[in-house]
């Protein structure tokens, strides 16, 4: 491709070492679609007849039907075998293959197109065809913990806090914390996605294209927004990527804490849920063992993830403008941190709605251990007592109990009055579990009528964001 200046011949070692078809084959598809654009734009500008450029594009298309993947490069019989051998990088492999479909007309495409622009706008066009799979994902398993938290009901779990036990709260509740989150994601991949959304095609190596090319063409014909505004931003730019990582590495923190606390919760101590068995392994040593192997390892997946999103950070904050060579190890780092998220997206969903709570067990624990005590102090408060007073009688009166091995409701009244006068026989409704609950009567609180209104809203948003987003797929195809 650029072997006229040269002299001598590369060294093969280095010749293989630096090629980066190894791993941007993933980018077939972006690169078909990316060049029957420009293909589009250089048709429009003289450059090919309308016959050339059906032909190019047919030749394209057949180009993309390739079934490419890692088992392809150890395939002598494949038939693509020549190509794969010497092919630098995804664009010298479609010429290539697109030359023994079309033949010489095939090295008309590159007019007017450079290599880094043609990077620039497939990684542009992995990202966002990766975002829209993703957002599919969440979708699916929002709505599978939405489904859990309905079937849950007004069942009751402790709330922790420094990981103590610190209030009750509906189990409806603490599951919408994590579509709450959820929420968050797909308001981030959103935001990525339209930042992003702007055609590199027409940009050149660095100075723009050297023909009068319509770039609007090309943004039109790949549904971006439109072209980019400075084409030596344009071959450069990676912050798309970069945003792209480390909203995934947000992901993955929440994700991970989902699977940290599942852990926790079905270990002996808790015994808050079962794991289900087909999302389990056992041991080869303790035959009594069933291991989380689904939350320890998207657990560990975040890792992977932050990684990512370092690694891109380091590789581009020393770059001077505009493309360099070092881009190329950006690539990796986005493909990895996308299969990974869509890895775990697609055992999640099926493994959250399987999910069975020990409703007696976390019932058990949200009634015990003096989890009421604010509710009491509020009590007090609704009868003119200072909060703070209100807060050292209670404290008190744990303290009290905790001497007797006594809870807070099996205290007489009388032993309640030496703490405070305002205790009245009304105390004991204010500090039932069904009490303590809708005493967090605001919005965002874990009163029983407003997780109910929560619930319905949480399905109601999601549903409206997939309809969003099958409705913008449709459209794209």
């Amino acid at each position: 491709m650029w072997s006229g200046r040269f002299r001598e011949p590369l060294d093969t070692q280095f010749e293989a070492w630096q090629r980066s078809f190894p791993f941007d084959w993933r980018l077939l598809p972006q690169e078909i679609a990316a060049s029957s654009a420009h293909a589009r734009v250089i048709a429009a500008a003289g450059i090919l007849t309308p016959a050339e450029a059906d032909r190019m594009i047919a030749g394209l298309e057949a180009v993309g039907k390739l079934a490419l993947s890692e088992s392809e490069f150890h395939n002598p019989n494949s038939s693509s075998a020549a190509s794969i051998a010497q092919a630098e990088d995804i664009h010298h492999f479609v010429e290539l293959e697109l030359t023994r479909e079309i033949g010489d007309l095939a090295l008309k495409l590159h007019t007017g197109r450079s290599r880094n622009e043609q990077i620039a706008t497939d990684m542009r066009l992995y990202v966002r065809d990766s975002i829209d799979i993703i957002l599919a994902g969440l979708g699916k398993w929002a709505l599978a913990l939405i489904g859990l938290a309905e079937q849950a009901g007004d069942a009751v779990m402790p709330s922790y806090t420094h990981l103590q036990r610190a209030e009750p709260v509906l189990v409806a509740h603490w599951l919408l914390t994590y579509v709450s989150m959820i929420e968050r994601d797909i308001s981030r991949l959103q935001d990525c996605r339209k930042r992003m959304n702007l055609c590199p095609l027409g940009s050149g190596a660095i100075a723009g294209a050297t023909l009068a090319l319509d770039r609007t063409i090309a943004a039109q014909s790949l549904a971006f927004d439109g072209p980019t505004s400075n084409s030596m931003d344009a071959t450069s730019d990676r912050d798309f990527a970069l945003e792209f990582t480390q909203v995934l590495s947000i992901l993955g923190l929440h994700i991970s804490r989902f699977a940290e606390e599942l852990t926790l919760f079905s270990t002996a101590e808790f015994g808050f849920l079962d794991l289900p068995e087909a999302f389990s392994t056992g041991s080869s040593a303790m035959p009594q063992k069933k291991n989380p192997d689904l939350t320890e390892l998207i657990r560990g997946k975040s890792g992977r993830l932050i990684g990512a999103a370092t690694s891109l950070s380091v590789l581009i904050k020393g770059l001077p403008l505009a493309y360099n060579k070092d881009l190329q190890e950006g690539q990796e780092p986005v493909f990895d941190a996308s299969s990974t998220v869509q890895g775990v997206l697609a055992v999640l969903p099926a493994f959250t709605s399987s999910l069975r709570f020990r409703f007696d067990r976390m019932a058990s624990a949200a009634s015990s251990g003096y989890l009421n005590a604010m509710a009491a102090a509020t009590y007090l408060s609704n009868k003119g007592v200072p909060f703070r007073k209100a807060h050292e009688q209670i404290g008190n009166a744990v303290r009290f109990g905790l001497e007797s091995g006594r809870e807070l409701e099996a205290l007489t009244l009388e032993e309640l009055k030496q703490f405070g006068d305002q205790f009245a026989e009304d105390f004991y409704t204010a500090i039932t579990v069904e009490a303590t609950l809708d005493c967090h009567d605001v919005v965002g609180g874990t009163a029983r009528r407003r997780v109910h209104a929560a619930l319905a809203d949480g399905r109601s948003r999601i549903l409206a964001e997939i309809d969003q987003q099958t409705v913008k797929s449709a459209k794209l195809e």
